[in-house]
């Protein structure tokens, strides 16, 4: 079931790739987005995963934690981060134990779509990590959610394709409200 905003997050205690634990309700005070990805080897989530990175140290200035979860194991997330190192926090969530609450779907038209709709983000993914299939569900559907400092969803984005994210621009636009 969706997420609608504003709802109050659904809290979550998980360990993430580091061993150390990650409690939603620990975080309150600072703006948070959740993104959930398909797995580790993916090369959209590759590319979002990038943007991400070289975007965050500007929107933790601005008191944003950034917290991504993959459907893999933790092995196969330490071996992609392995090869770039990232600086939020990766959570493996092969059960998917986090995306449930959260409303996290299936879709093989949104897998499909992406195919014939992002070819080109697709390849520019693909030079930057080629593609793996390691523990993949080729129909998990990405989804962002941004969370206030009083941990409400403000945002809930739920993917319309495999590549299709929340705009960079709006995530900038609400790390920076005060």
């Amino acid at each position: 079931m969706r997420i609608a905003s504003p709802a109050l997050a659904p809290d979550f205690d998980i360990p993430d790739i580091q061993g150390n634990r990650i409690r939603l309700n620990d975080l309150r005070g600072k703006k948070v987005l959740l993104s959930f990805f398909r797995d580790a080897g993916c090369p959209f989530c590759n590319l979002r995963v990038y943007e991400l990175s070289t975007e965050y140290e500007k929107l933790r200035a601005q008191g944003m934690e950034v917290i991504a979860f993959f459907r893999s194991n933790e092995d196969d997330v330490r071996r992609f981060v392995a090869r770039r190192p990232r600086p939020f926090t990766l959570i493996a969530d092969p059960k998917m134990a986090v995306y449930s609450p959260y409303g996290i779907e299936h879709s093989w038209f949104a897998l499909f779509k992406a195919m014939m709709l992002r070819m080109p983000r697709m390849l520019r993914a693909m030079t930057l990590a080629p593609p793996t299939l390691l523990g993949a569900d080729p129909a998990l559907v990405p989804a962002d959610f941004l969370i206030d400092q009083r941990g409400f969803v403000r945002k809930a984005y739920y993917g319309r394709d495999m590549g299709d994210h929340l705009p960079m621009e709006e995530i900038r636009a609400f790390a920076a409200r005060p």
